[in-house]
């Protein structure tokens, strides 16, 4: 999957690193493989996240990628999805990610100014609360699996 970041305007080609280091810290809550005819199109990481140096029940989203011949199929807005799900099934509160607004509005994200990420613009800090939970206030702070490869 790392191909699939390779002309991505804002990524560091580090979202392989992030989430191995996820993995090796046994850090990833959520990780689903989407699979066609047996092979891998696609990947997508969810992980516990601080909000103002607590636990507040809410999980970071990322990174989520699909194979470069496969983009624009639906195989990330599919695993978006599923993995909310999952997130919420194991009585989680929210989801945040920094991502395009246009892309994760569909999925009910949107800028939230209780939230922040430290050299982030706030309208890239996207928020979903799950069942009507309330939105904490507070800087975020996602795993230090994020850091990988910096």
């Amino acid at each position: 999957m790392q191909a699939a970041f390779l002309h991505h305007p804002h990524s560091r080609q580090t979202e392989h690193l992030i989430v191995d280091a996820l993995r090796d810290d046994k850090a990833l809550l959520v990780s689903l493989v989407g699979e066609e005819n047996g092979e891998v199109v696609g990947h997508i990481a969810f992980s516990d996240i601080l909000i103002d140096g607590q636990d507040s029940g809410w999980v970071g989203l990322g990174p989520v990628a699909a194979r470069v011949d496969r983009q624009r199929q639906g195989i990330g807005s599919a695993l978006v999805r599923a993995g909310l799900d999952e997130a919420r099934k194991l009585g989680k509160q929210g989801c945040v990610l920094v991502g395009e607004p246009d892309y994760y509005r569909r999925f009910g994200f949107k800028a939230d100014h209780r939230l922040s990420l430290e050299g982030v613009p706030p309208e890239y800090v996207l928020a979903l609360a799950f069942d009507n939970a309330l939105v904490p206030s507070g800087a975020v702070a996602f795993h230090k699996a994020f850091a990988a490869g910096l």
